[in-house]
């Protein structure tokens, strides 16, 4: 299987604090891999690195065989935890800046799920509700026509409804030769979606399976075995 990104000894020491210990890892194309793990266990500074964020203390990542930078920039198409938008912002000029931004961004693609929303274009971001707010910004990720989308925590504290439309935007806004790589802690909301699941404790990966291997293998949903590997 073709990787799209490679993870080689990549350690991250902050001070006596050691956040990603030598892990190793390959992000395959066509997939949906939720990165599963308890606060604290690294999931964050992995996402940081692979986006440029964070420099290793140690080790490589490779994505498109390209370490992080502006060339996997233009390939990557990342939903942090935490808004970057200005509030103050309209929902068309905001459009307007990923499309100066992105040559891979389709303006028409995001028009067309803003409107399905019934999201006001000329509206300010700061007078759109908390769940709109992140409808909207993950549908300005998902209108990149990019080979990795990387969403850290894209459905925390937004209700079950705007959940169900975040998951069907997902799912189909990728081609067959991409990936998406998905954290978060709701994994029952989830695990339907998936193809792959990589679990990581300290900083190091514990398992990087099939969905269907743990139902298979363990007769369990991605949740139960979850909490069976972390005894929570």
């Amino acid at each position: 299987m073709e990787a799209l990104a490679e993870i080689r000894g990549l350690t991250k020491e902050f001070g006596n604090h050691l956040a990603v210990n030598n892990m190793n890892l390959i992000i395959p194309r066509g997939k949906i891999i939720g990165l599963l793990g308890p606060n604290g266990s690294g999931k964050s500074t992995l996402i940081k690195m692979m986006n440029g964020l964070l420099t290793p203390t140690a080790g490589t990542v490779l994505i498109n065989g390209q370490e992080p930078g502006v060339a996997t920039k233009e390939r990557v198409a990342y939903l942090p935890e935490r808004t970057y938008l200005q509030n103050g912002m309209k929902v068309c000029d905001i459009v307007d800046f990923f499309c100066d931004f992105y040559a891979d961004f389709d303006r028409e693609r995001a028009f067309t799920m803003l409107g399905s929303l019934g999201v006001p274009f000329t509206a300010p971001l700061k007078t759109l509700s908390k769940g709109t707010k992140e409808k909207v910004q993950l549908i300005l990720v998902m209108s990149r026509r990019a080979d990795l989308y990387i969403l850290d925590e894209p459905i925390a504290g937004v209700d079950p409804a705007a959940r169900d439309y975040i998951l069907r935007t997902i799912i189909t806004n990728y081609n067959e030769n991409s990936s998406i790589l998905l954290s978060t802690h709701l994994i029952t909301d989830i695990e339907n979606i998936l193809d792959e699941v990589i679990l990581i404790r300290q900083g190091m990966v514990l398992a990087h399976m099939s969905v269907d291997q743990i139902r298979e293998e363990y007769g369990q949903s991605v949740d139960s075995y979850f909490r069976r590997v972390f005894a929570c």
